[in-house]
């Protein structure tokens, strides 16, 4: 399982807002207006209620900026870590994972086109157990 090695914990802000037209774009531009480049993003729309969850090259100024501009910022534990873009290394995390008895309970995962690398990000009923337990692969 060599590249497991760089499995590490961060924290994602979770913003979570009336969804309107432009809200992306809002955020987005603001990011952009303080020097802020995305990691990963992942928008959920549900019952009126827009669930943006973020990575930035920094996460500090990345939530002051979204407070600042009056929305509401929580944090969550995740867990990234990137993995080489061939068949069946998420498998194999996945199933490490699962032979310790940890459940994943979310995760979204992207690989850039002509990269040999993906990123995983995710959160589990065992954060920090998981990581140890990647990073000794």
């Amino acid at each position: 399982m060599n590249g497991m090695r760089g499995a590490s914990l961060h924290h994602e802000l979770v913003v979570r807002t009336e969804d309107r037209i432009g809200l992306l774009g809002e955020i987005t531009r603001l990011l952009s207006d303080v020097g802020l480049s995305l990691v990963a993003l992942t928008v959920r729309v549900q019952d009126g209620v827009a669930t943006l969850h973020l990575l930035t090259d920094a996460q500090f100024y990345a939530r002051d900026a979204l407070q600042g501009a009056g929305f509401l910022v929580d944090e969550r534990e995740v867990i990234l870590i990137e993995l080489p873009d061939h068949p069946g290394f998420l498998c194999r995390v996945t199933e490490a994972l699962a032979r310790k008895e940890i459940a994943i309970e979310e995760l979204y995962s992207t690989v850039f086109a002509g990269s040999s690398k993906g990123l995983v990000v995710f959160t589990t009923t065992h954060n920090g157990k998981a990581v140890q337990m990647l990073r000794k692969h």
